[in-house]
């Protein structure tokens, strides 16, 4: 199982803690480092800032060595797609060959698209552009002269230069539902989807590869799952995560065996022995790759438990 962290940017994670949580990343040997990509705090606290999502992974670029880079997702309504497929270009000459990796998505928070005056189209309109935005973005970097008409975007003999060799690895995230599976079929390197059980899992992998084969059956495409992360040594030390994650939500934290019952189900919760076997399960339904989702950004004692147990 490869395993990634994935942090909440938009939760006021400054430069410097960006660098630690790379560290520490790079030291316990995970695979990746994915960020969100929103501009206001998802649990509206109004007073937590957030650095632009690509702004950090070139910066994060110029400041790692093997680590994989990457967003989950970029919502298609923030850029261009020309926008996007330069920036994920110019991270990708930055860190060097194949660890950028692109994340989209349709997007869906209303309150943060309008505090920002960007436009939130019905979810409909939404899918259309992911679909143009994706085939623009592969073919920026992939042709020489490219010429695209569609309902949302156009280019015209386009040669978008430099062309990262190799391209950066797609991902579309999604809930399972078949036109997003068809998009990443069609375009992307992987279907991520998230807080899911491996029983609501198992159909939507094979969704995902029944697509494949109607779409594009000679290509590969890898299937994961981003999910919420609770872990410790022991259950004194998983006592005293919760109750961080209870402070950080802005809830009462006296009661931290309260708060982990409240979890959702989907989430990886426990000791690293039961947190293990949970693993397991996702391996068993074919999930290939976990982004774990942690909270606690100050934490960097979580992320080394994750390197050396869970590895």
């Amino acid at each position: 199982m490869r395993l990634c962290l994935m942090i909440e940017g938009q939760e006021d994670v400054g430069w410097e803690r960006w660098l630690e949580l790379a560290g520490a990343c790079e030291r316990a040997g995970l695979e990746g480092l994915f960020r969100s990509d929103h501009y206001l705090s998802v649990a509206e606290r109004r007073d937590r800032g957030s650095l632009d999502a690509w702004g950090t992974i070139c910066a994060l670029a110029a400041r790692t060595e093997r680590l994989h880079l990457g967003t989950l997702v970029s919502p298609v309504t923030f850029r261009h797609p020309s926008n996007l497929a330069k920036l994920a270009a110019t991270a990708a000459e930055i860190a060097g060959p194949g660890r950028i990796e692109v994340g989209l998505g349709a997007g869906w928070w209303e309150a943060e698209h309008r505090a920002y005056g960007f436009e939130l189209p019905p979810v409909g309109e939404r899918m259309e552009m992911l679909a143009e935005q994706l085939e623009l973005i592969v073919g920026e970097w992939t042709e020489a002269d490219l010429s695209f008409e569609g309902e949302h975007y156009s280019v015209s003999g386009l040669d978008a230069r430099p062309k990262p060799d190799p391209r950066p690895r797609v991902i579309v995230g999604g809930s399972g539902r078949p036109r997003s599976v068809a998009l990443a079929a069609r375009w992307a390197d992987e279907y991520n989807t998230l807080y899911k059980t491996p029983a609501e899992l198992r159909p939507i992998r094979e969704a995902v590869l029944a697509a494949r084969e109607r779409e594009n059956p000679d290509r590969p495409i890898s299937f994961s799952l981003m999910t919420g992360l609770l872990v410790a040594t022991d259950g004194e030390g998983l006592r005293e995560r919760a109750r961080a994650l209870a402070e950080w939500r802005g809830e009462p934290a006296d009661d931290p065996d309260s708060v982990i019952s409240s979890l959702p189900d989907a989430w990886i919760i426990g000791t690293v022995d039961e947190a293990a076997t949970q693993l397991a399960e996702l391996e068993r339904v074919g999930v290939e790759r976990v982004m774990l989702q942690h909270h606690l950004h100050t934490d960097t004692d979580t992320i080394e438990l994750i390197g050396r147990e869970l590895g």
